[in-house]
């Protein structure tokens, strides 16, 4: 069974890489500058190409303030591309796996967010996925669409590298203490994906459909960067002493675009259908020297 990644030099494409070589899966992973899922015309050229068996979407427009402006953009990324690739497959007879994001929802409900709670994005960002969610499921019955959080890893920018970088040369950093969700290893996105594949190519019976699949447990952006600079500090990363961390509000840090101040996501039908635990954030942040390279 061959696997055809798209955004294979974002985070979670990255990882896909890695994992699928190591695993010795038959795979082509594209970058951005290499396919342009935006092009249907490139898009049908290469899935004509490569005959895969599973198209694997990590291509992703995810710049959620430059969004606001850059509205063409972000939906020819993240919905045109999407529906490209699903329409694709269809006519290859291929499976189609696209990520997606907890900014489809509004961020104000309490509790867990599951895949049948009401959608309400609140910015460009949001709108663009979700629709790139919608034109997935209408092109292509074989398809999971695999919305997380929060994404961290050593390879790309996250919240974890720049909490390191700004750390090493500031003594105080306030952070957003109001905004609640679930940290989200990249690496561990890319293992379930790969889990799924695993549970289609063997034959079996595959439950196609919407999941969710974030990290435990669920915290804020300022709980998360004190469990960051304790490693930090645990592995003696910096020659000074680490950051004053304060907590703040989302209003005192305003930004183009609105942030869900809940984005815990509810894992349990992953889990339930195919046996995939959430993502253990605290467990990836062990080994904190990683993040600097």
């Amino acid at each position: 069974m061959k696997i055809l990644v798209t955004g294979a030099n974002g985070q979670v494409g990255y990882c896909l890489q890695q994992q699928l070589r190591e695993q010795g899966w038959d795979f082509v992973a594209l970058t951005r500058t290499e396919l342009d899922i935006s092009d249907s015309v490139a898009v049908n050229s290469a899935v004509a190409q490569y005959q895969p068996d599973i198209i694997i979407n990590a291509a992703a427009y995810t710049a959620v303030d430059k969004a606001e402006q850059e509205q063409a953009l972000a939906y020819a990324i993240n919905r045109d591309g999407p529906a490209n690739l699903a329409r694709a497959a269809k006519d290859n007879g291929a499976a189609i796996f696209h990520i997606s994001t907890d900014y489809v929802f509004a961020g104000d409900a309490t509790g867990t967010y599951s895949e049948n709670d009401t959608t309400a994005p609140q910015g460009v960002y949001g709108h663009s996925k979700l629709e790139g969610e919608q034109a997935v499921s209408a092109a292509n019955d074989k398809h999971i669409i695999l919305r997380t959080a929060w994404v961290f890893g050593e390879h790309g920018n996250n919240f974890v590298k720049t909490m390191i970088r700004l750390g090493s040369s500031r003594d105080t950093l306030g952070i957003v203490a109001d905004q609640e969700g679930g940290p989200t290893y990249a690496s561990d996105i890319a293992n379930a994906l790969l889990s799924i594949a695993k549970h289609y190519a063997t034959g079996n019976t595959t439950p196609w459909g919407t999941y969710h699949y974030a990290g435990l447990p669920h915290i804020s952006w300022f709980g998360f960067a004190q469990q960051i600079f304790s490693h930090v500090e645990q592995a003696g990363l910096y020659n000074k002493a680490i950051p004053q961390l304060n907590a703040i509000t989302t209003a005192d840090y305003p930004t183009p675009a609105k942030r869900p101040a809940n984005s815990k996501l509810d894992c349990s039908k992953l889990e339930n259908a195919f046996g995939i635990a959430p993502s253990d954030w605290q467990s990836a942040l062990k080994n904190i020297s990683a993040y600097t390279a």
